[in-house]
């Protein structure tokens, strides 16, 4: 390949500025680093999933990379520049007719981007909440793919599934052979889903190459960023796979706790309990696309230590280790109840449904709105019987996906508990209460601060509270014959507590 044109404009930058300019190369660009800034140019190739073949080409699909990019990273993506002169003798800007343009970016540390931050006790895991809003505002501000388009299709799919696959050596490894068989079960099972999920505005404009080397801490926020821009296939697609990208990434690299907690907070915002069904046929599929990644990576990238993806792929096609089992936590407000469920999601990759936000989202509010500040009363009978509707229908697309539910709500009312009961019976799964219990001074400094913080999803303050400890109904005997109770006013044995719901069987 040519490299005229990189290196004289390398060398212009160094001269520009003063100070060395480093080169990094990909299967498909080149990006030029100065002190400050970066400048992306897209190689002329024409490869079977892109073509820069021609200057316009690469101009549009610089182009397309800004607008992507801007949408959730618009302090890293600054412009994009004309490129005139000649090969020999570029200049950026200026008169006479573009040979070519660059992504003009702002620069930042290899060392903050979240690969790189694993592991490094840098990253404080409450970033990636944070993150995880930032991927659920941009997909619910993406636009939606027409039915009709054929993006999200099961033969779509199919397709990209069959072509990865061609694109890795399973002649060397048993283990490909198998997920390739796997993967076609998944195809025939999960064809109804995927229609459904077409037909319901579930397919949108994504980023589309969501692992961790794709984002990075920037102003004190992880910032997903470097959005595929040349194949629209690769990005309009549904938001799980999006996501699914992510936490299967998380957990290559052996940080199940944090894709678990991006899990959780994703869902709490979006609410897409119905793509638990096809998570982890996603998690796969986007594991064996880093496998073959890893293949086609240039020479210069070669050779540096990343997961073994294709043992991840292997791993997440496995049934869950615990299965589909059903908890719903006991106790008044400020009893600890979320604080343990989050805990444990986080050891045994369970699904949470809380209450909190259900109840908001009945509204058109996100989990951390104040209702009060909508004029709005979220706290009524009516209001409480659709919540407790919705956690049931949460929590039985998340078992009838394979996955351990924590349903987190107070639960003061034995009818309440009954529903969740019978669901359990009705899937023939194992049925737990988690019994959180606090001295009520305990409980009124806690819902008091709590409020005061204004951080956590719950409104529920002393009033609220008041009111349950007047009128709520204890645990009956056969209740507490399913129960683990636990004293959340000192230290909580979280694994002893993971012990006993892994061992609890059916609760008839």
């Amino acid at each position: 390949m040519d490299t005229t044109l990189v290196e004289a404009l390398r060398e212009a930058l160094r001269q520009e500025h003063g100070e060395p300019v480093e080169q990094v190369e990909t299967h498909i660009s080149w990006v030029l680093l100065t002190s400050t800034d970066a400048f992306k140019l897209k190689k002329p190739v024409r490869l079977p999933f892109v073509d820069f073949s021609s200057v316009a080409a690469r101009k549009h699909f610089c182009d397309e990379e800004l607008r992507l990019n801007r949408r959730v990273a618009p302090a890293l993506y600054l412009d994009v520049l004309p490129v005139c002169g000649s090969p020999a003798s570029p200049r950026i800007g200026g008169a006479g007719a573009p040979i070519d343009h660059l992504v003009h970016m702002r620069r930042f540390p290899p060392s903050s981007l979240l690969s790189d931050l694993l592991g490094t006790g840098r990253l404080d895991p409450a970033r990636i909440d944070g993150l995880a809003q930032r991927l659920h505002a941009l997909h619910a501000g993406a636009e939606r793919a027409a039915p009709d388009s054929g993006f999200g299709s099961p033969e779509r799919i199919a397709g990209a599934v069959a072509k990865v696959l061609a694109g890795l050596p399973t002649h060397h490894d048993e283990r490909l052979a198998t997920l390739g068989a796997w993967m076609r079960d998944q195809e025939r099972a999960l064809r109804m889903a995927w229609i459904t999920r077409q037909q319901s505005a579930a397919v949108r404009e994504c980023h589309g190459d969501l692992h961790a080397g794709n984002v990075v801490l920037l102003d004190g926020e992880l910032v997903p960023f470097d959005c595929i821009e040349f194949d629209p296939a690769l990005r309009w697609i549904d938001v799980i796979s999006d996501v699914a990208f992510l936490t299967m990434d998380l957990q290559a690299r052996g940080y199940e706790d944090l894709a678990f907690r991006f899990r959780d907070v994703w869902l709490q915002h979006s609410g897409d309990y119905e793509g638990l069904r096809v998570w982890r046929f996603y998690e796969v599929y986007r594991a064996l696309i880093r496998a073959m990644a890893a293949q086609l990576a240039p020479k210069s990238a070669q050779g540096r230590a990343t997961p073994d993806y294709v043992a991840c792929a292997w791993q997440l096609s496995r049934q869950h280790r615990v299965g589909a089992r059903l908890m719903i936590t006991h106790g008044f407000s400020g009893a600890g109840k979320s604080s343990v469920a989050s805990r444990l999601l986080g050891a045994l990759g369970a699904v949470r449904v809380r209450s909190d936000a259900e109840r908001k989202r009945l509204h058109g509010l996100g989990p951390l709105a104040r209702s009060a500040e909508h004029g709005l009363d979220i706290y009524g009978e009516q209001v409480t019987a659709r919540t407790f509707e919705r956690l049931r229908v949460c929590a039985r697309e998340a078992l009838l996906a394979g996955y351990p539910v924590i349903v987190d709500a107070s639960f003061l009312r034995r009818a309440e508990r009954l529903q969740f009961r019978a669901l359990a019976s009705e899937l023939r799964v194992p049925f737990t209460i988690l019994d959180c219990r606090a001295d009520p001074q305990t409980l009124r400094r806690r819902v008091v601060a709590r409020a005061a913080a204004g951080l956590d999803p719950s409104e529920a303050g002393p009033t609220v509270l008041e009111h349950q400890l007047a009128h709520h109904e204890a645990l009956l005997a056969d209740e507490r014959a399913c129960a683990i109770e636990v004293d959340t006013q000192g230290p909580v044995d979280i694994p002893s507590i993971e012990a006993a719901w892994c061992a609890a069987g059916r609760c008839a």
